[in-house]
């Protein structure tokens, strides 16, 4: 019994491996590269496609604290780094108090664009809001599921 039990966790393990490196194959090698070149120290990434490219997830408890995104052929196009919402430029803060009453900002974000602009993100109930480097309102979408 415990030779069956010893092979089904090993066979679960492996499936999970290979899984994850299945994910993983799904990555450009230039894209692959790209990440490494601009940050060596991510580990434990995770990758998803996003509206044709592909982001890099890292770091923190949740495996999501840093995002990199990148074009297929391994062009940088932004970062994210997961911020706690009381950190969002002050009147951010005051825009979603005022136009989001109630409602929690679930996730925030630092983006650092290819282009060095900075912009914040807050996610509120399935909402995107996006505000520029000084916390001034640009924009509200559906999250892409």
């Amino acid at each position: 019994m415990k030779r069956r039990s010893a092979m089904l966790t090993m066979a679960a393990v492996l499936m999970g491996v290979s899984a994850m490196a299945q994910k993983t194959k799904m990555v450009p090698a230039a894209v692959a590269s790209a990440l490494k070149a601009k940050y060596p120290q991510a580990t434990k990434i995770t990758w998803e496609k996003e509206k044709g490219n592909f982001e890099a997830n890292w770091g923190g408890k949740s495996g999501e604290d840093m995002a990199a995104t990148f074009t297929p052929t391994g062009e940088f196009v932004e970062q994210v780094e997961a911020i706690e919402p009381t950190a969002l430029p002050a009147p951010a803060q005051a825009y979603i108090k005022a136009h989001y009453a109630g409602k929690k900002v679930s996730e925030a974000g630092k983006v650092t664009h290819a282009t060095g602009k900075t912009t914040y993100e807050a996610e509120i109930k399935k909402l995107e809001v996006v505000f520029d480097d000084k916390g001034n309102f640009m924009q509200a979408s559906k999250e892409n599921d």
